[in-house]
C-alpha cells in the first residue's frame, strides 16, 4: 500500500485518537514491541478489581510497549529516556540534591577520569609527523595529512597492513576485566597513599564511580568515569570521608593504579602469545569542583552531563552504511575471523556475540553499588507514579495504598515495529514534534518573559 494512502487510512479510522494516545504512551517509539493479552489491576489485601485491561479492546487488538533500544541511531525516543535515567543517576552521585542523594556528596573528594587504549598502530588524525619514516609496505609511520575534526579519513589506518587488528580485538574483549583489576589496584593504592594498609583504609573510605565507555574513530572503546570517596557508616548511605583524606590522595592513587594494572591474557587462535594488556600511556584525571565551571575549573554539573551524554552516543563507525569505513569492516572481519576459530570451552568462545560492538563485550554504563540512585529505581518510580495515576483515575487513592496494588498480565509477543508504514510516519512525525518543542520550552527557560513563545 503506498505510504499516502496508509497514513490517510489511519487519519480517517474512527479509533485515530485512541491509536495516536496509544503510540503517545511509547513516547512515539521507532520500533515498539507488540504484544496480545491482557490484565487486570488489583487490590492485593481485599481481591477487588480496580481496573481490567485487554489488548483486543485496542485498535488493531495490540499493545505497543517501548523497545527500550539506548542507541538514538536505532529509536531516538528510548535513548532520550535512557538518556535522561543516565543523566539523573550521575547527577544525583555527582552533585546530591536529588533522588534521595544528599548534596553534601558535592564536598566528597571526586576526580573525572578518561582511560585511553594504547595504540595498535598509525591512524590518520588531526595532528602530523613528517618525520616519522616509512614501514615496510612503503607507508608513512605517522600521519602527514594534517585531517581536519569533521575528515572521514580520520581514525583510519594509516597502513592497514601494519595495524594490529587482531591486538586491537583482543584489549577491546578484555576491557572490562582491565576496568575491574583497575578498581582493585586503586584500593590498594589508594590505602598505601594514606600509609595505612588496604585492610585498615576500607574501614574509612570506600570507592565509588560512575563509568562509561566512549568508542574513538579508530574504532576502539576508552573509558569516562567519576570516581568519588566516601567514608564508612554502617547506617548513613553517603557519608563523608575523613577530612584528611583528599582529592590529592585520590588523584596520586589512580596515577600509580593506571600505570600498573596489568591483565595477562591467553593466545588467540594461530598465536602462541600470552599477551599483556595495559591502558593507553593518555590519561586524565582532574578534581571535580562544585561550581558553575564559567571560571574555567571542572563542575559536578558539567562533567555529569557530559558522561550521559556519552552513555547514549551513537556512533556511526559501529553501524556502518553499506559501503562504510573499510578500518571498521576490518575490525569487525578480525572479529568473525577469530571467533570462527576459537575453541568452544576457551575464553573466547563467546567472540561471535559481540562483531557488531567490535569485540567489546562490556556495558556502557556502569557504577559501583552505592555510587547513587539505580537505574532500576528510577524505572520503579516511574511504574510507581503509573499506579498512582490510576488511583486517582478510579478515585481509590484515600483507600488503597500503592504498595498494595498487584497486577496479574498474560501477555504474548506479537511482533516489532508499527504495524504500517504509514503508523510509522505518523509516530515519526509526531516524535520530530515532540523534540522541537522540547527545545522550544528549553530556550524559553533562558529568555527573559516578553521575548518568549507563545506557542
Amino acid at each position: 500500500m503506498p505510504l499516502a494512502e496508509s497514513v490517510a487510512r489511519r487519519l480517517r479510522s474512527p479509533d485515530y485518537d485512541r491509536w495516536m494516545g496509544n503510540a503517545a504512551a511509547t513516547g512515539y517509539c521507532s520500533r515498539p514491541v507488540r504484544l496480545v493479552g491482557s490484565s487486570t489491576t488489583l487490590h492485593g489485601p481485599t481481591g477487588e478489581v480496580l481496573a481490567d485491561y485487554a489488548s483486543s479492546r485496542e485498535p488493531d487488538g495490540l499493545t505497543f510497549t517501548r523497545c527500550g533500544n539506548r542507541r538514538a541511531t536505532r529509536c531516538a525516543s528510548c535513548s532520550h529516556e535512557y538518556k535522561g535515567d543516565t543523566w539523573h543517576m550521575i547527577m544525583a552521585g555527582a552533585a546530591g540534591g536529588m533522588k534521595n542523594v544528599p548534596e553534601a556528596v558535592a564536598t566528597h573528594p571526586m576526580v573525572f577520569l578518561t582511560l585511553t587504549a594504547p595504540s595498535f598502530g598509525a591512524v590518520h588524525s588531526t595532528a602530523t609527523d613528517r618525520r616519522a619514516g616509512e614501514c615496510e609496505h612503503g607507508m608513512p609511520r605517522a600521519c602527514r595529512c594534517g585531517h581536519g575534526d569533521a575528515d572521514a579519513q580520520r581514525g583510519d589506518a594509516v597502513c592497514a597492513d601494519c595495524y594490529d587488528y587482531a591486538g586491537q580485538v583482543v584489549w577491546q574483549y578484555h576491557a572490562p576485566e582491565l576496568w575491574r583489576r583497575f578498581t582493585i589496584s586503586l584500593r590498594r593504592e589508594l590505602a598505601h597513599s594514606l600509609g595505612v594498609s588496604q585492610r585498615e583504609a576500607s574501614t574509612m573510605v570506600r570507592v565509588q564511580f560512575a563509568k562509561v565507555a566512549e568508542f574513538q574513530r579508530r574504532g576502539v572503546v576508552h573509558f569516562h568515569a567519576i570516581i568519588r570517596l566516601d567514608g564508612v557508616d554502617p547506617v548513613e548511605p553517603f557519608p563523608p570521608a575523613p577530612s584528611f583524606i583528599t582529592t590529592g590522595h585520590l588523584v596520586e592513587a589512580i596515577g600509580v593504579s593506571v600505570k600498573k594494572t596489568r591483565v595477562v591474557v591467553a593466545p588467540i587462535q594461530g598465536d602462541d602469545t600470552y599477551r599483556e594488556l595495559r591502558w593507553g600511556s593518555q590519561f586524565d584525571a582532574r578534581a571535580i569542583v562544585r561550581r558553575d565551571g564559567l571560571d574555567g575549573s571542572l563542575s559536578d554539573r558539567a562533567v555529569a552531563a557530559y558522561i550521559a551524554k556519552y552513555a547514549t552516543k551513537a556512533t556511526d563507525d559501529l553501524e556502518p552504511a553499506s559501503g562504510g569505513r573499510d578500518h571498521i569492516q576490518r575490525i569487525k572481519n578480525t572479529v568473525r575471523h577469530l571467533a570462527r576459530f576459537a575453541d568452544p570451552k576457551g575464553p573466547y568462545a563467546q567472540l561471535h556475540k559481540w562483531d557488531g560492538m567490535l569485540g567489546f563485550r562490556g556495558h556502557f554504563s556502569t557504577k559501583s553499588r552505592r555510587y547513587s540512585v539505580t537505574l532500576g529505581a528510577l524505572r520503579g518510580a516511574r511504574r510507581a507514579w503509573r499506579l498512582n495515576s490510576l488511583l486517582d483515575k478510579t478515585k481509590q487513592t484515600d483507600a488503597v495504598a500503592a504498595d498494595e496494588i498487584l497486577v496479574v498480565g498474560s501477555w504474548a509477543y506479537a511482533g516489532m515495529g508499527w504495524l504500517t508504514d504509514g503508523d510509522k510516519a505518523l509516530a515519526t512525525e509526531a516524535a520530530n514534534a515532540a523534540r522541537e518543542w522540547r527545545k522550544q520550552r528549553a530556550h524559553d527557560r533562558n529568555m527573559p518573559p516578553n521575548e518568549r513563545s507563545t506557542t
